[in-house]
């Protein structure tokens, strides 16, 4: 009778350690950080970068195209004789962290870039924060027209914090804090030295499509300027492995110097470029 009471015991006080053990992993469980889906689908919401970023190991291939000026219209068919084509590789190098090489044909500008996650939305934080930098080479500026150019007049910067939410399953918004560096100014009155702020959303109108705009305001542009600030109105379409943006911009460079620096279009005097990105991920 004692053999079996002490097996009773042992029996019993397992189960309340079992029991015990599992109430410690529900809780654990329940203390875990919930991370919000992506803000975002595409590294661009148009021109402005998202807060996406390359997952470790993916590579994508980026096919950015804009177009001349609609304004020209049938002389250059609407803007289709005069393109401006972009490719550029991303390489998730490690988690949250992406390097990019890229060479667009306007001003035959070569760049690098780097993006990295600092905070992802979640219960317990409300954004997501991404920090963004890169570095533009014009290799078409000759010294034909500057004769004391040196190799660090045809570099340009920009650096970018990006912070984004996304509010509900059909709407992301983000803002983005940008210096911009330009060593050679096109413009006299142009300074050098520029601070701008980016805006940007994504509207999903269906499972694979979403309505995309982004603003970029320039503060340190003179009154005179011929430049303007950049709008870009775009739709992303979602086919498997792909995204594909179409867009109309008043900007037609895709760098970053470029298009929050030189935007040469107006929307107001319908002078805008057609355009689109292709999206592939390996």
């Amino acid at each position: 009778m004692k053999k079996y009471l002490l097996i009773i015991a042992i029996l019993s006080s397992s189960l309340v350690y079992a029991q015990d053990d599992l109430l410690e992993e529900l809780e654990s469980e329940t203390t875990e950080e919930k991370f919000e889906q992506p803000a975002f689908k595409a590294m661009k919401i148009g021109n402005l970068q998202s807060t996406k970023v390359a997952a470790k190991g993916d590579l994508y291939l980026y096919v950015s195209h804009r177009f001349g000026t609609l304004k020209d219209g049938v002389d250059t068919f609407f803007g289709l004789d005069n393109a401006n084509t972009k490719i550029q590789f991303v390489y998730g190098v490690f988690d949250g962290v992406q390097l990019g090489i890229s060479r667009e044909s306007l001003r035959k500008t070569y760049a690098v870039s780097a993006k990295f996650k600092l905070m992802s939305q979640n219960d317990k934080f409300p954004f997501n924060v991404v920090g963004y930098t890169t570095a533009n080479i014009n290799s078409e500026v000759s010294t034909d027209r500057y004769p004391y150019l040196e190799f660090g007049d045809r570099v340009s910067y920009a650096s970018q914090l990006l912070i984004s939410r996304r509010i509900n399953n059909k709407f992301s918004i983000e803002i983005a804090p940008t210096f911009v560096r330009q060593n050679l100014v096109y413009e006299p009155e142009q300074p050098h030295s520029q601070g701008a702020l980016g805006i940007g959303g994504r509207m999903k109108v269906s499972k694979r499509m979403s309505i995309n705009a982004d603003y970029v305001y320039n503060f340190r542009r003179f009154d005179d300027t011929i430049y303007n600030n950049p709008l870009t109105i775009g739709l992303d379409i979602e086919t498997g492995g792909h995204v594909f943006q179409l867009l109309f911009s008043n900007a037609q460079s895709t760098n970053e110097p470029g298009f929050i620096s030189n935007a040469e279009g107006d929307w107001s005097d319908g002078d805008i470029f057609f355009g689109f990105n292709i999206v592939r991920v390996f």
